[in-house]
């Protein structure tokens, strides 16, 4: 008998259930693996689900619209000489709590914080599923998120490496405390942070801010850093949005946190009541409002952003630079001008990673696998 069970499917540590957006295809369809079979909502945003095999979609059992736990029956696919007969007792003797299982005895991933010169340090760790691992890959978040951002990528990459998504200063669980607020303070708490954890050279993909601390760090230990890939980088492009930065920092209410978190998506749609309650109350923590502004005025502000787009060829690494199409937070005049490869995410914003998350995977495991064995240029 071959049939094939389509679940909820577990996109973060904190996801419970989803919310079910839209079936792509049809009952009876013809689906090849890897296909996108039906559109989900998380906590923090929409992504697809692709079929975990190939076959024909024989039962939706879930409708548009159902929230469904994790691990849930949503769908079956069977091959053409399946009766019916087959796919009720396939459906019946399925078990909900096998699945859940099974993800929670595959799963190597935790979040740990430790004390770094006494500061706290948080981050999410996703252990190889391999035996021989190669370089490991630290993960680096924007202005204002966290490792939480990374849900629909860190899995992925962790097929083959060690892969670490650290909370930077002023974010998530990590210290409210920045510092000077300079990207160079970034980059060395960065380090600290790496030495802890006795990570001597790494791959990192940073975003947007986390891609400025990145080339910081590369130009200031470039014996510890393997490749870099930066996605919609701050400093990589022209201008950074201050409309963004500083209605990030003003918002104080939901109504209007709302229109600046869409500025990061080329779907609106996107964004979801729970995203920005939880952006909301991540503001609320105290030391927030301090940090981000230190940060604005500092590592993000257009004269440091400016220098460091000066000395990014100075940095003698291999770089990826991956950018939105619609991106309208970090703008780009001529990508075919830079010293480095580069590529365009359609149907992206500034956030490829989650609104392109497929597309960006590949990249990224393409781009790393091939920097695996090489040395600085």
């Amino acid at each position: 008998m071959t049939l094939h069970a389509i679940c909820i499917p577990k996109w973060g540590l904190a996801m419970e259930e989803g919310t079910l957006a839209s079936w792509l295809k049809a009952e009876g369809s013809t689906v090849r693996q890897g296909e996108d079979i039906a559109e989900f909502e998380t906590s923090k945003i929409a992504n697809v689900l692709e079929a975990p095999a190939a076959g024909i979609l024989r039962r939706r059992i879930a409708a548009e619209g159902d929230v469904r736990p994790v691990g849930a029956l949503i769908g079956v696919l069977a091959d053409a000489g399946e009766d019916d007969e087959a796919v009720d007792i396939f459906v019946a003797g399925f078990s909900e709590a096998s699945v859940v299982q099974e993800q929670q005895d595959s799963s190597t991933a935790i979040v740990e914080t430790i004390l770094v010169d006494g500061l706290p340090a948080r981050f999410l760790r996703v252990r190889a599923r391999t035996a021989s691992p190669a370089t490991p890959l630290v993960l680096l978040h924007g202005f204002g998120g966290d490792h939480m951002g990374w849900m629909f990528n860190q899995d992925a990459w962790a097929a083959d490496r060690d892969v670490l998504a650290l909370d930077l200063p002023g974010h998530g669980g990590s210290t409210k405390d920045v510092g000077d607020g300079e990207l160079a303070t970034l980059a060395a708490r960065v380090s600290a942070w790496l030495d802890s954890q006795r990570l001597d050279r790494i791959h990192i993909v940073g975003h947007s801010l986390g891609a400025a601390v990145a080339a910081s760090l590369a130009l200031a230990s470039p014996a510890r850093v393997k490749s870099i890939v930066a996605l919609c980088g701050a400093g990589f492009g022209d201008t950074l949005s201050r409309d963004y930065v500083e209605g990030f920092i003003a918002a104080s209410r939901r109504k209007e946190l709302k229109p600046v978190i869409e500025m990061l998506f080329a779907d609106p749609g996107l964004v979801t009541r729970d995203m920005l309650e939880s952006l909301m109350a991540y503001k609320r923590i105290d030391g927030v409002g301090d940090a981000l502004r230190a940060l604005a005025e500092k590592a993000l502000a257009a004269p440091a952003l400016a220098e460091l787009r000066s000395e990014l060829a100075d940095i003698q690494v291999p770089m990826l630079a991956l950018y939105g199409a619609a991106d309208r937070i970090v703008t780009i005049s001529d990508p075919a001008a830079f010293p480095w490869p580069h590529a365009i995410v359609e149907a992206a914003g500034h956030m490829p990673h989650m609104e392109a998350a497929k597309a960006v995977n590949e990249q990224v495991a393409g781009f790393l696998a091939l920097h695996d064995g090489s040395e600085r240029r």
